[in-house]
């Protein structure tokens, strides 16, 4: 899901920051590495979140677990 919405999003918000920056007395160009970048970022917190969230659901007592629901 998270490639799925960088995929969607890295268009937009290309398009987004060159139409922000296009009156900038100091233009820079955007390159592709940054977009990269940002999605892999995201898709490695996204990564390390759920390993850690399975890593304890997998360690827990399922006993507790059922005791409080």
């Amino acid at each position: 899901m998270v490639l799925v919405a960088f995929v969607i999003a890295s268009p937009i918000a290309w398009w987004a920051m060159n139409n922000w920056l296009e009156d900038s007395a100091y233009r820079i160009n955007i390159q592709w590495w940054m977009f990269v970048l940002a999605g892999l970022a995201a898709v490695v917190m996204t990564l390390l979140t759920a390993g850690w969230q399975a890593v304890q659901a997998a360690t827990g007592n399922l006993v507790d677990s059922l005791r409080d629901e």
